[in-house]
């Protein structure tokens, strides 16, 4: 069955992107591997930290800059707290065991930086903290004997399906998608559908970039580092 099998990255916006990557680099240890031009978007950087095998991405544009942060709309403060439909209310990264946990929450107090927890949810430990710009961060594990990773749906409360007006044939079609083996031909785009969810453009601009042959996409953009060499190299 294909479906996703991981985080690839996630990005967020930022006003100071070596802010970010001095904190997630020195207090969370992640590495730098990639800070270029954002490839088809004028005037933008893109900079990747990784953890594992996934990255978390950075977006500098120098408009960003000029959006004031408002805590219970654009963000959220804290890992309980409000945002905007379509925000990042949180993000957790994973570590393997309940140790490494307590290592991590020391290594991030050692840089000063505050930090509640660990918290005993369950179904995994967390501990919570604040990075630049009001980033809302959690580090989580739920890798041992008393955490299952096949939960076979103990976690999954009647009484919130029932408030998130889930009915039990859509229940069990939720745990159990449908497969999708893919198509003998590739599929075209469907007509731009304003009731479907869509990337926002200027005008008109959308309806062009989804008639727009993919073969022409995938060869729209730099496909190369940006110097023959890097730092890495």
């Amino acid at each position: 069955m294909t479906k996703p099998n991981g985080l690839h990255h996630v990005a967020i916006s930022t006003g100071d992107i070596k802010e970010q990557i001095a904190f997630f680099s020195d207090v969370l240890g992640m590495e730098l591997t990639a800070l270029y031009w954002m490839h088809g978007v004028p005037n933008t950087f893109h900079g990747f930290m990784k953890m594992g095998e996934e990255s978390v991405a950075f977006v500098f544009k120098n408009e960003n800059k000029e959006i004031e942060p408002e805590i219970g709309k654009t963000h959220s403060g804290n890992a309980g707290n409000p945002s905007a439909p379509g925000t990042m209310q949180h993000i957790a990264f994973n570590v393997d065991t309940l140790g490494e946990l307590l290592t991590m929450r020391d290594r991030i107090r050692s840089r000063g930086i505050n930090v509640m927890g660990p918290v005993d949810h369950g179904l995994c430990h967390s501990i919570y903290f604040a990075g630049p710009e009001h980033l809302s961060l959690e580090v989580a594990t739920s890798h041992s004997a008393d955490f299952p990773l096949d939960l076979n749906g103990t976690w999954i409360d009647p009484e919130v399906v029932g408030l998130a007006g889930i009915n039990e044939a859509e229940l069990k079609q939720y745990m159990a998608p449908a497969q999708y083996e893919g198509s003998a031909e590739p599929l075209p785009n469907p007509a731009v559908d304003p009731e479907k969810p869509q990337m926002v453009y200027p005008e008109g601009m959308l309806e062009v970039i989804m008639a727009t042959p993919d073969e022409a996409l995938a060869n729209s953009v730099e496909k190369n580092p940006p110097s023959p060499k890097g730092y890495g190299a």
